[in-house]
């Protein structure tokens, strides 16, 4: 293999191929960037056996060839170099790859073609054309509520489903907070399967750190999902979960009963409040108490080694709810994932399902879940 290349133009497709590598567990194959030079340009792969990215950039190929070298030395040697021409070939006689630029000459050891395994390619079929700052924007506002712990399976993943006329639904579970948007894309739509389709929380930040602002083109098969740069030069893969999700038709549903109350506050007042009754929040007792009445919120806090607080909120309120609690942190860290001045709290008991929304928030909807208050027990957390 012997090829020349820019920094310039590889940089970007290095950093998001270690983005991907294990950092030390795994094997060597698994470790490695593979490096594959052909047809007047360089692909560059990386793999954790799950997720796949592949990049093709334009390079000088004077020999093709396919090696794979340790993925983070490779990438903190091409990071630190100054811009310009790279030169990269292996040296038969050592079985190292060289780089050079300039006066500089490094060798690093390399794992030869044998140790490859073909990456899945896209699916040309049923291609469908998305905006990619729009996904972003989604997974910004869903995976915050998605459970960290895989072994939670479907709770632990992504959904998203189709709903009839083209919309779409997103949604992330964790047990004690649930998040969805609501989109129309006729063509997504069609494409995806009946029973929606699953993406495990641990591959969102890999899905995050790839998208740009650009479009995007999305491929759907019965194992995995191929997002692809609309220029062809990026590919990104991943498998789907087969978990069954829960339906979450039965606490949205309650959003919309009779025993609903709204109650509408000014979503920036209530984060400053809540971030100072944080402050007398415990290890025991880490909750808000809101004491509601028809204009008013009555924000508290009691620590037994930090001393008590109370706040009041200007608040429009109808409902016979007098007592209601939430975890301080949680309640801040939904309504930071709106943009409405305004919000809406949408109560349904003193332990059932609180939903959240705001008028400049359009289809979306946060589920929190209050505090069970008990003279025994400060708070218990109750599942959605």
């Amino acid at each position: 293999m012997k090829l020349t290349v820019n920094k310039e133009q590889i940089i970007e497709g290095l950093l998001k191929a270690v983005a991907i590598i294990p950092a030390k567990a795994g094997a060597q194959y698994l470790r490695s960037i593979w490096l594959k030079a052909e047809d007047g340009g360089l692909s560059v792969m990386s793999t954790d056996a799950n997720i796949e990215f592949t990049g093709r950039y334009q390079a000088e190929v004077a020999q093709p060839g396919l090696i794979g070298v340790q993925g983070r030395a490779f990438v903190d040697l091409v990071r630190q170099l100054p811009s310009g021409v790279l030169h990269l070939s292996l040296d038969e006689a050592s079985g190292n790859l060289l780089v050079e630029q300039g006066r500089r000459t490094y060798k690093l050891p390399v794992s030869g073609a044998e140790w490859f395994q073909n990456f899945s390619s896209f699916p040309e079929e049923n291609t469908v054309t998305w905006s990619g700052d729009f996904l972003q924007d989604l997974l910004d506002k869903v995976a915050f509520c998605i459970s960290d712990d895989d072994a939670m399976d479907a709770i632990a993943c992504l959904c998203m489903m189709p709903k009839g006329n083209g919309r779409i639904d997103v949604c992330g579970l964790n047990g004690h907070q649930f998040a969805l948007v609501s989109f129309t894309h006729d063509e997504l739509a069609e494409r995806l399967p009946e029973e929606g389709i699953l993406i495990q929380k641990k591959y969102l930040q890999d899905i995050k750190k790839w998208l740009g602002v650009d479009e995007i083109e999305l491929s759907i098969t019965g194992k995995r999902l191929y997002l692809r740069s609309m220029s062809k030069a990026e590919t990104l893969s991943l498998p789907r979960a087969t978990h069954q999700y829960p339906d979450y038709s039965i606490f949205m549903s309650k959003l919309a009963s009779e025993d609903m109350h709204p109650m509408t506050l000014d979503r920036k007042e209530a984060m400053e409040a809540l971030g100072r009754i944080l402050i007398f929040n415990t290890e025991s007792d880490r909750c808000t108490y809101m004491d509601l009445s028809s204009g008013e919120a009555l924000l508290s806090a009691q620590g037994q080694d930090v001393g008590s607080a109370s706040e009041s909120l200007e608040v429009t309120y109808g409902g016979d709810i007098k007592r209601i609690a939430f975890p301080t942190r949680n309640l801040m860290d939904v309504l930071a994932h709106f943009v409405s001045g305004k919000t809406d709290m949408m109560l349904t008991g003193a332990e059932g399902p609180c939903g959240i929304r705001g008028a400049d928030d359009p289809d979306y909807t946060v589920i929190i879940m209050p505090m069970k208050v008990s003279e025994t027990t400060y708070y218990s957390e109750e599942d959605v």
